[in-house]
């Protein structure tokens, strides 16, 4: 008999329990889907140097970082100014655009030979244009009239 009465009381707090259980459940919402405020992706802009070469003073000026690029004994140096010279004298002397996007040492021995100390660009003739009209206002010498 005391088995029953074990059985009986765990089936009545077995009952009791779930009972309970189930009556705090009065309405299951549906799965709410998480919002995640996220940040867009960051813009990365890649900017490429550019840079004019003055064989004069063996300077490079990168136009979009606004520095000078040169040798300053055996090592390479990037200053917002150029050493030994002004600026107003170093834009006005003999310059060259280049077409590299990396660093001026990777490419100084080539740039040195073709752009010596004393390079200049070459001039065009003024003249050329012109036609060289002869005094009695007919074509250039040699063309046929």
């Amino acid at each position: 008999m005391r088995i029953t009465n074990y059985s009986r009381m765990g089936f009545a707090l077995s009952a009791a329990l779930l009972g309970t259980l189930t009556g705090c459940v009065t309405h299951v919402d549906e799965p709410r889907h998480a919002r995640v405020h996220t940040s867009p992706p960051p813009v990365l802009v890649v900017v490429q140097d550019d840079y004019v070469y003055y064989p004069r003073y063996q300077v490079y000026y990168s136009r979009n970082r606004h520095q000078y690029v040169y040798l300053e004994g055996r090592s390479w140096v990037t200053r917002p100014a150029p050493r030994h010279v002004s600026v107003e004298v170093l834009f006005a002397s003999p310059s060259v655009r280049l077409d590299f996007h990396d660093a001026p040492s990777a490419h100084h021995t080539t740039v040195v030979r073709h752009y010596p100390k004393h390079w200049t660009p070459p001039q065009s003739n003024p003249n050329l244009d012109e036609g060289h009209r002869d005094d009695e206002g007919g074509n250039r010498p040699g063309d046929r009239k």
